[in-house]
């Protein structure tokens, strides 16, 4: 399986300038603050020192919320093209601000990781609060700011399983965090010696795409060299996709690219 150019990237990353199922100005106008906001970025880069450098876990800092910022803006996308509703409007809120919730829930749903690894959605909750008690006003006038604040800390909180999401866009951000599997992603704990079937099986899956399905509104699909990436698949992602609310909405497709293809089947649904 290969895809290229701009193809590529509309699996895989967001594109402010293309064209979108969702009204998209005011979003794009919320990244381009992010982007140059320095407490963020600086939370962003400090936050990967306790899960990398100290715990030797996999990245969890700048590039990981890229990617799961990219996958939930695409993930939203997908599902938004596929008349999957949203759940914005029940705070009075309008349909451009459900991709701005996704995208700062995406961007700080793991700073809490600066205080601990361990249980960091629960401090990434009055961490993020403060930040938006920041940003928001920058767009929106108080009581949207309370309601979109409201939002947003709940879809942060319910990427963690043990939280059940309430609303479409916490179920996005949920699914979208284990999204980040691609082989790429155990490189640290892989060259520090990890060998656990975590790492493993990360390194078993080369990439990950987002694409319109024929029964549902998304599939998933996931191409791996060998069968070890099906832990991956089976017990990462699965497990976030359950109770998500987005279970009927999104197809799993992996796909075997290993020349031999004689660890794999050549195409499984899981």
């Amino acid at each position: 399986m290969s895809d290229s150019g701009t193809e590529a990237d509309s699996r895989r990353i967001y594109s402010p300038n293309a064209e979108h199922e969702f009204p998209d100005e005011k979003l794009n106008r919320v990244l381009e603050f992010v982007e140059n906001d320095e407490e963020i970025q600086t939370y962003l880069e400090a936050q990967n020192v306790n899960a990398v450098d100290r715990m030797r876990y996999n990245d969890h800092g700048v590039k990981h919320i890229e990617i799961v910022r990219n996958r939930a803006l695409c993930l939203y996308d997908l599902l938004k093209g596929g008349g999957v509703e949203f759940h914005a409007g029940q705070q009075g809120l309008a349909e451009e601000d459900e991709s701005v919730i996704v995208a700062l829930a995406a961007t700080l749903h793991d700073v809490g990781h600066v205080v601990h690894r361990d249980e960091h959605v629960y401090y990434s909750i009055p961490l993020a609060a403060d930040i938006l008690d920041r940003i928001l006003p920058e767009f929106y006038d108080v009581a949207e700011t309370v309601r979109m604040k409201g939002e947003i800390l709940h879809a942060i909180l319910c990427h963690h399983t043990a939280e059940t999401p309430l609303t479409t866009e916490a179920g996005v951000i949920r699914v979208a965090d284990a999204l980040d599997m691609e082989s790429g992603r155990s490189r640290i704990p892989y060259e520090h010696g990890g060998r656990g079937i975590n790492t493993l099986s990360s390194q078993a899956i080369k990439r990950v795409s987002l694409h319109e399905g024929d029964t549902r509104p998304v599939m998933v699909e996931i191409a791996m060299t060998n069968a070890a990436g099906v832990y991956q698949v089976d017990n990462l992602l699965k497990a976030k996709l359950r109770d998500s609310g987005l279970e009927d909405e999104i197809r799993i497709v992996a796909v075997n690219t290993n020349e031999n293809r004689e660890q794999l089947v050549e195409r499984i649904e899981l």
